[in-house]
């Protein structure tokens, strides 16, 4: 049986199901020359499963010399996206549990990590309303100590079971990176969800589990808002496929429009 997975535009993603022997996997599929298959077959066999919240490595196919197309074939975790069902609160709050879990892996473990500020960086943040801000700031951020980072840690990359959280997906982008590179990433994601308040809960949840401070947290929601700005709005296939068909690319930039404002506004206030 091949069936089609929801979520995601970068892969093109199928469950795989055996009968002799009976098993599921998944196949992610890349475009043509895309490296991310490489990237994301070594950061699984580093992992080596995240004691159960991470897929496991079968196979790769790296140039697509068998599958067709750059692609990793993995173990299926239990559970499937939502971000319909959980109550927003409940969700924001397991999300920042998770999240520390993944700062917590020893950077040691993984050989050649990419640089996640340079690979999240935009082309063209010039025009972006807080990016002469961030420019002023941005060497402070980017001496931050490094962590493992997922790199693109959203609502629809955990997968959920009975409203709690079974595993995080699509480690194809893992870096080496400050935290707050993952924490505003997901802030903006809960935003343009949710609104404001399940941003600061998930904030104060990683915090408490990462027994951590997210410190310059202004600046680096900004960094997440200046890489986003010109390109909020194609994020809206990502959430209608996942069930969100009430959100419009209207809704996603004057979001992130009014969020960038608030952020903004404070920062003259202080």
């Amino acid at each position: 049986m091949v069936e089609r997975l929801a979520g995601g535009t970068h892969a093109v993603t199928h469950l795989l199901e055996t009968e002799q022997p009976a098993s599921q996997l998944v196949l992610r599929r890349y475009p043509p020359g895309d490296t991310a298959a490489g990237r994301e077959a070594e950061i699984l066999k580093a992992l080596d499963g995240l004691e159960g919240w991470a897929p496991r490595l079968v196979d790769s196919d790296a140039l697509g010399k068998r599958f067709g197309e750059p692609a990793v074939l993995i173990t299926r975790l239990a559970g499937h996206a939502d971000i319909t069902s959980v109550p927003p609160h409940d969700a924001a709050e397991q999300l920042g549990r998770a999240l520390a879990r993944v700062h917590a892996v020893p950077l040691d473990r993984f050989g050649g990590l990419r640089d996640g500020m340079l690979a999240a960086s935009s082309p063209d943040p010039g025009r972006a309303p807080g990016a002469a801000v961030l420019a002023s700031g941005l060497e402070r951020l980017r001496a931050e100590e490094s962590v493992l980072t997922h790199f693109d840690y959203w609502s629809g990359n955990v997968l959920w079971q009975r409203e709690t959280i079974t595993g995080i997906v699509d480690w194809s982008g893992a870096s080496r990176a400050p935290r707050g590179l993952d924490v505003s990433w997901c802030r903006l994601d809960l935003v343009l969800l949710h609104g404001p308040t399940a941003a600061e809960i998930f904030l104060a949840a990683y915090q408490r589990a990462a027994r951590q401070v997210v410190a310059n947290l202004a600046l680096w929601d900004l960094f997440a808002l200046t890489n986003s700005h010109h390109t909020v709005e194609g994020w809206l296939p990502n959430y209608q496929s996942l069930g969100r068909t009430d959100l419009t690319a209207t809704d996603l930039r004057a979001r992130h429009t009014a969020w960038t404002s608030e952020l903004l506004e404070h920062r003259r206030e202080r």
